[in-house]
């Protein structure tokens, strides 16, 4: 075979890899919007095999034999690092049995739905034998990676290339140092009007607004589209089928507000790849964090600055003139960034919302040393919360039950991808800052052009051509540090809440 004939070779199988990693996907979405509740079992089945053939793809000795082969070509420096990425998925793949991957992949689907009706229904008896199960899931999975000899640095190094979890827990250690004492002294302060978002607003005038923003923030609804779900995601469905999804509260509406602008902010980042990068091993976001970082960075440093409420309260109080009529901007400014101790993770505001994250990130960690058992999990819930935020949940559906991650897939390595986002959010945005003057100038225009077209040439097209560390480092100049992330944060506060 020649060279050309290899490469050609290569790049069909990654196509395969993606079209059946495409159509998972899609079952997925289907499954979390539209698929009936009696459907569910069957769509398990179908996942599961999905599953087995995509994996019996990603380790087939024909692969292999191709990936051998090419690395004796001439290649450039992106063809190089396409073909690394790809033989480190290849290696770990075949680590992993077939009939695990199935099992996996079954199970995922059986205590999804399962979550579904035993969340409303404050049923955790009936996910404790199945969360034990995905317990016992990860454990083994990370066993068929020895030179971890922490299964969680084998789910952080999966989530974020070269991360270990000691680096993880050092930041966790630094942000909460710092950010206790600041909530503290917010929480002490005067408290914001907060009584007009409790008003009736139309769920369908909600879903538009959010749709118009993610369309000024630059979303091409052109390839993809906006449905509603229990827990709001971001799924690529192929190389030019982006999707989100949002939720909505009839007397809340910046719930699917921020919803909708979080999940454009993860959508920006997949259709900014370059074109010629789709449909490979570097066609996608580089790690969890960097996606989280753009997630968190439209929804909060952009959709919650004092410049975007300049620009589009008047958008929202059209949209609802008879709600707003009574309130002022600098009102509507000020609620949206209101610091509450809160029980729900995806409802806290930016000053609390580490230490959600850290509160299950540390209860992961108990899990896979194997010192918390799933049956105690529950009670080691409302323990972590009444340390980190003063907090007891009324019920499991507010406390171990709030989230899908533990139900719908694995135990381990997501959750921290959270922070090191909210870290990174800031060091990004910093850097466009110095890049490009008057940014908050822009957004106060409801022009958010220039801010998208630094973050898509320096950290979405390059997919992952370079490492997390080395994007970050190309971005921003400097490697990953919270410095940026914590001087926004007491910046902010400190002038919203008249702290000294």
């Amino acid at each position: 075979m020649t060279q050309h004939e290899t490469w050609v070779a290569l790049r069909a199988h990654w196509q395969e890899l993606a079209d059946l990693g495409g159509i998972g996907a899609l079952l997925g979405w289907d499954q979390s919007t539209y698929l009936p509740r009696g459907g569910s079992a069957g769509r398990a089945r179908q996942r599961a095999l999905l599953s087995g053939v995509r994996h019996a793809r990603a380790t087939d000795a024909g692969y292999g034999r191709l990936l051998d082969a090419a690395g004796a070509l001439d290649l450039g420096p992106v063809e190089t690092r396409m073909l690394a990425v790809a033989r480190r998925e290849f290696e770990r793949a075949t680590r992993l049995p077939g009939e695990f991957v199935r099992a996996s992949a079954q199970h995922a689907g059986e205590s999804y739905a399962a979550w579904v009706e035993a969340r409303p229904a404050n049923d955790w008896a009936r996910m404790v034998p199945l969360l034990e199960r995905t317990l016992d899931l990860s454990v083994q999975r990370a066993a068929y990676f020895p030179e971890f000899a922490d299964p969680m640095d084998f789910f952080v190094d999966a989530s974020d290339e070269g991360m270990t979890a000691a680096q993880v827990d050092a930041v966790f250690a630094e942000l909460r140092a710092a950010l206790v004492p600041l909530v503290d002294a917010v929480a002490a302060a005067p408290a914001p009007r907060m009584d007009f978002l409790a008003r009736e607003y139309p769920i369908a005038t909600q879903l538009r607004l959010g749709e118009e923003v993610g369309a000024l923030y630059g979303y091409d609804f052109a390839r993809g589209r906006q449905d509603l779900t229990a827990h709001p995601f971001m799924t690529r469905l192929g190389a030019r089928d982006v999707r989100i999804t949002t939720r909505a509260q009839p007397n809340d509406p910046t719930d699917a507000l921020y919803s909708t602008l979080h999940e454009v902010g993860h959508a920006l980042y997949e259709q900014g790849v370059a074109e010629d990068l789709l449909d490979t091993p570097l066609g996608g976001g580089v790690s969890a964090g960097v996606h989280e970082s753009q997630s968190r960075l439209w929804e909060n440093l952009v959709g919650r600055s004092r410049a975007f409420w300049a620009g589009q309260f008047g958008r929202m109080r059209d949209a609802f003139p008879e709600q707003l009529a009574d309130v002022t901007e600098e009102e509507m400014f000020r609620a949206v960034n209101v610091v509450r101790r809160s029980l729900i993770r995806t409802d806290a505001d930016e000053l609390t919302y580490n230490l959600h994250v850290i509160t299950r990130y540390e209860l992961e960690r108990q899990l896979l040393g194997g010192s918390l058992t799933i049956s105690d999990l529950a009670d080691a819930w409302h323990a972590a919360y009444g340390a980190n935020l003063g907090l007891r949940a009324p019920s499991h559906v507010d406390g171990v039950l709030q989230d899908v991650h533990w139900f719908s897939g694995g135990i381990g390595g997501v959750f921290q991808g959270y922070t090191l986002g909210n870290v990174l959010s800031a060091q990004f945005h910093a850097a466009a800052q110095a890049a490009n003057p008057d940014l908050d100038g822009d957004i106060a225009r409801g022009e958010f052009g220039r801010l998208h077209g630094w973050l898509r040439e320096h950290v979405y097209a390059p997919g992952r051509t370079f490492t997390p560390n080395e994007l970050v480092q190309r971005a921003t100049g400097q490697g990953m540090t919270a410095a940026p992330y914590l001087t926004y944060l007491r910046g902010k506060y400190t002038d919203l809440y008249g702290l000294s």
